[in-house]
């Protein structure tokens, strides 16, 4: 347990405060810890590794003082110029590569206790349904924010477009940094909610409707690293057979998120006004930063092994220990930051099945996003249901997710996991979930815009919106676990990528929502956005068909499957 929490906020600061004599690493304790490790590896590696060593050593000369290892090092019993593993040779000089104590080495995240993995994820599944609740939940209190500030009907809506563009473009910054050693994941998921949690109160406390705006997309813009980068970490824990479980979890709540927003805003809305809908998501992100702080460690494999490079060269005095991300560093430009920093731009314009898929799973979350528009018409206007009651109609769409989710879960185990370590595995097995999705999302549009009507029961809209969770379920996780799959090194900027495409779909759509569907009416405007979803089925069948070709043609995409 101790591993786990001295990466935390919490263990950082203890270590901090105590001069690092509190919750110290072993390497700490002992240094020659890393010798030992680097011993019982020599049957595998010393014939990798061993000419390059000694080719190294015949070039040393043994009264350069700059070679010699240092001598505290040697007092712990540890001489690295005794070492014929790990050593490579770069720019004529020896670096010897730090990596994990063995397989079993505790400080790896994929060996952490269950009870630590689960901890985790319900971490990124609760902080994913925590900022996406906030896109959401003040819809219900727009005509009141449009009495306080006087401002017409788009321009209220434009608190949840602003909102979603900010936490559309903020993975593409966060996302990177997170793949980047010096950063890591955790930092940045504390330190943006903390900010996004102290931004609300000038949010609630706005005077007018431009700082209002303006902090509705600050916020959405610091809210967002889990949005994208929570895969990642989910996928930096579990071996790659059992993270489809994780990303479905995860992205479940994803969806959940902004279906119970209008549920709590509804009767909040109602009871209190708009400014109080931002006090309960406020509270409930402050209580996901609370355990942030406390139990959540670094997951990035890089992360932790360049700070135990750090450790060992203070501890050792020579710099020749380095992890592989600080080899690799060693010959990055400027202009190769930048191009990490561009990555999930770069990647989704330039990959055809990544572009085509944030393009299908985009336009899900663009209808999704125009409910919030639509559902207070139909039920709102043709109905009768006061703002609590039409907050209420979105558990149809979760009852969907409800029923959707174990099924999906069960096709993980049964069609995926036994399929995964087989040597004939590819990726586009992932993929056929996807078919049931491509037919659900048509099948649910005509079905709640026709049943939409006084002359028909108000159940019957809910439960054709029901089948929207089935497309979602069925495209998002396929989706996301193929893409993960596929371009592996590139995850948490590929899922940016997604994002982006995601929340721009959600941001347009409600601006055009309410005249889409009072000019063509609640039905012929459902048809029209049904006959889109119509064109993009046969996208899933072409992947799973000709994707493994597609990707041998890409430079960033897998080859080995």
């Amino acid at each position: 347990m101790t591993t786990q929490f001295r990466d935390t906020q919490f263990g950082h600061l203890v270590r901090f405060l105590s001069g690092n004599k509190l919750f110290r690493y072993p390497d700490e304790i002992d240094p020659s810890l890393w010798k030992r490790s680097l011993q019982r590896d020599t049957t595998s590696t010393s014939t990798r590794s061993g000419e390059q060593s000694n080719s190294s050593e015949k070039s040393k000369d043994p009264n350069d003082s700059t070679n010699a290892p240092a001598k505290d090092f040697d007092t712990q019993g540890v001489d690295l110029q005794d070492l014929s593993v790990n050593n490579v040779v770069e720019n004529g000089k020896d670096i010897y590569l730090v990596d994990w104590y063995g397989p079993d080495d505790p400080e790896n995240p994929q060996n952490w206790p269950s009870s630590w993995k689960l901890l985790v994820s319900f971490q990124m599944c609760i902080l994913n349904f925590s900022v996406y609740i906030a896109s959401s939940i003040y819809v219900p209190g727009i005509l009141s924010i449009m009495e306080d500030f006087g401002a017409s009907e788009i321009v209220a809506t434009l608190g949840l477009s602003l909102f979603t563009v900010g936490y559309g473009f903020g993975p593409m910054l966060w996302s990177p940094m997170s793949e980047m050693p010096k950063v890591g994941r955790n930092g940045i998921y504390f330190w943006t909610l903390l900010v996004f949690v102290l931004f609300q109160l000038p949010t609630g406390f706005a005077v007018n409707m431009p700082m209002f705006l303006v902090f509705r997309a600050l916020t959405g813009f610091f809210g967002s690293p889990s949005l994208a980068t929570g895969g990642a970490t989910i996928a930096d824990i579990y071996d790659a057979a059992r993270v489809a479980y994780g990303i479905c979890i995860w992205a479940s709540f994803g969806v959940c998120g902004p279906v119970f927003g209008p549920i709590l805003g509804g009767f909040t809305a109602q009871a209190k006004g708009w400014r109080w809908t931002i006090w309960v998501f406020t509270w409930l992100c402050t209580f996901v930063l609370v355990m942030l702080f406390f139990f959540l460690p670094e997951t990035s494999a890089a992360n932790i092994l360049y700070k135990r490079a750090k450790r060992l060269r203070k501890a050792t005095r020579d710099d020749r220990l380095r992890s592989q991300s600080e080899i690799d560093a060693a010959h990055h430009t400027m202009r190769d930051h930048l191009i990490v920093l561009g990555r999930a731009f770069t990647l989704t314009f330039s990959e055809p099945i990544v572009f085509f898929m944030d393009l299908y799973t985009a336009l899900l979350y663009g209808v999704l996003f125009i409910w919030f528009e639509s559902f207070p018409l139909v039920f709102g206007e043709i109905y009768g249901f006061n703002s609590g009651q039409q907050g209420l109609v979105f558990l149809g769409i979760f009852v969907g997710g409800v029923i959707t989710v174990p099924l999906f879960l069960v096709w993980v185990k049964y069609g995926i996991i036994p399929r995964f370590t087989k040597p004939t595995f590819k990726p586009e097995m992932v993929l056929p979930p996807t078919f049931f999705g491509s037919a659900s999302l048509p099948i649910c549009l005509f079905w709640y815009g026709w049943s939409a009507r006084e002359s028909i029961h108000w159940i019957m809209p809910i439960i054709g919106s029901s089948f929207f969770t089935v497309g979602v379920v069925t495209l998002f996780n396929p989706v996301f676990n193929y893409l993960g799959i596929a371009y592996p090194p590139y995850a948490a900027s590929i899922f940016a990528g997604n994002a982006l495409f995601r929340a721009s779909f959600g941001a347009i759509f409600p601006l055009f929502a309410r005249q889409l569907f009072r000019k063509l009416g609640i039905g012929p405007g459902n048809s029209l956005l049904g006959g889109i979803a119509v064109c993009f089925m046969p996208v899933p069948y072409i992947f799973y068909k000709y994707g493994e070709k597609i990707r041998h043609m890409s430079k960033n995409a897998r080859h080995d499957v």
